[in-house]
């Protein structure tokens, strides 16, 4: 019978077995139909110099941010992201122009509370990102 709590080991073992093995995120990869030209966008909006690999690869590594990869895949974007990237920014009106100059698109309005604000946004290819600013 299974555990209805897998990691609580008797002793810890099972915890301190993870500890040793942890790892980092060393990049974050987008499937995508069109990697050299996506990974253009990405290092237009973020910094950073496209990368072209094997295999249709690209990948960017912006300054102070994680590597994004481009793998190639014949389907294009159907449904939700089920991991979508925010990019923190001063003011979210000039980086929605920016981003739309490149060839980027809002998806439905700016939300404004308390913790401050966002903008939903497609890439070129669909992916959906968000502009965030802090409040104050």
């Amino acid at each position: 019978m299974r555990s209805a709590k897998p990691h609580a080991v008797a002793g810890g073992t099972l915890i301190a077995t993870l500890a040793a093995m942890r790892g980092r995120v060393s990049q974050i990869v987008v499937d995508c139909r069109d990697p050299a030209s996506l990974v253009g966008f990405w290092a237009a909006l973020l910094g950073g110099e496209p990368v072209h690999r094997a295999r249709g690869w690209s990948h960017v590594e912006p300054p102070g941010g994680v590597r994004l990869a481009f793998q190639p895949v014949a389907e294009g974007k159907a449904v939700k992201n089920r991991l979508h990237l925010d990019i923190e920014v001063e003011a979210i009106g000039p980086a929605v122009a920016a981003a739309v100059r490149l060839g980027a698109a809002p998806i439905g309005e700016q939300v404004v509370d308390d913790q401050g604000a966002f903008q939903v946004m497609a890439d070129p290819e669909g992916n959906e990102f968000c502009f965030v600013a802090s409040a104050g």
